[in-house]
């Protein structure tokens, strides 16, 4: 099994499936490893990257799974544990919601936020929690993964509909986080309770700031 790679990152491509995949020269030999989404935004290429791999052994040949920290890439590991659960699915979730917020979902049984992933239904989130809430709540700890705090927030239903509106839009649900977390710093924006009003000055935030 190999535990990370570090090398030059030569060149990051999508391929006929829209799977990320890095290729990374390592002493001379070229690995090619599919990625997040959210990690390839971190990677210079014709620089040295450090990748923590998984590999999974297929019939008729091999893949590298990689991930800028050991902890996502432990994350991505419990993932794939659950019944119904591939490594496509699990990418998801994590690029999705990254891997704070991802565990604190599944460790206090969000499934409304779990379900935010394309592919994941509400069975499928519900799983996912019964499954890895105790073994998560543990690991958590160990890995030194961080408690999500409740930050001053829109109300709920407000919130739902900014985040479900921008992500038909194509935002990815990291942006929309940081851009409600931004506006949420106004006391006044807080106090508005119009969805479209939220909708709005997310986009204007979001273009200011991409």
């Amino acid at each position: 099994m190999i535990s990370y790679l570090r090398g030059i990152a030569i060149a990051i491509f999508k391929n006929l499936s829209n799977r990320f995949l890095l290729t990374l020269e390592v002493q001379g030999v070229g690995y090619e490893i599919q990625i997040p989404s959210r990690f390839v935004r971190q990677i210079t290429l014709n620089e040295e990257v450090q990748v923590f791999t998984h590999q999974q052994v297929r019939d008729d040949f091999i893949i590298l799974y990689g991930f800028s920290t050991a902890p996502e890439r432990d994350l991505f590991r419990h993932l794939i544990s659950v019944s119904g659960i591939g490594a496509q699915l699990a990418i998801v979730l994590i690029d999705t919601l990254g891997l704070t917020d991802l565990v604190q979902a599944i460790v206090t049984g969000n499934t409304k936020l779990l379900v935010k992933a394309p592919g994941v239904g509400k069975k499928t989130a519900e799983r996912i929690s019964l499954e890895l809430k105790t073994k998560l709540a543990q690991w958590r700890q160990e890995a030194g993964v961080p408690t999500v705090s409740s930050p001053v927030a829109p109300s709920p239903q407000v919130q739902e509909d900014v985040e479900m509106t921008l992500l038909a839009l194509g935002y990815e649900f990291e942006e929309i986080q940081q851009a409600l977390s931004a506006l949420s710093q106004d006391n006044l924006m807080l106090k508005n309770t119009s969805p479209e009003d939220w909708i709005r000055n997310a986009i204007s935030w979001l273009s200011d700031n991409g």
